[in-house]
């Protein structure tokens, strides 16, 4: 139903493709205008739109290292840094 269709960025100048597979989500969600920015652009103006992301320094509760985190920890919760966290979720997922 849908076919891949090549577009122009506004604020590149650069064409980029928008997919048959884009075309239907954006169908299912009710959108009714076709993307105007390449992906590039579109996540230049989400980054300068949300700002830098503020980082808090914490202690792993698994191995007692640094861990930096996209949040601030809480006390009754354990935090974890991303290599323990990465081996919980491998281990979790057996």
């Amino acid at each position: 139903m849908y076919e891949d269709k090549t577009l122009v960025c506004k604020e590149c100048g650069q064409e980029f493709v928008f997919t048959a597979g884009e075309q239907e989500f954006y169908a299912e969600r009710g959108f009714q205008n076709e993307p105007q920015r390449c992906k590039a652009c579109r996540d230049a103006r989400k980054a300068v739109a949300r700002g830098p992301r503020e980082y808090f320094t914490a202690t792993c509760a698994a191995c007692g290292g640094e861990a930096k985190v996209p949040f601030e920890p809480k006390s009754d919760r354990p935090v974890y840094c991303s290599e323990c966290f990465a081996r919980m979720r491998e281990e979790q997922g057996r």
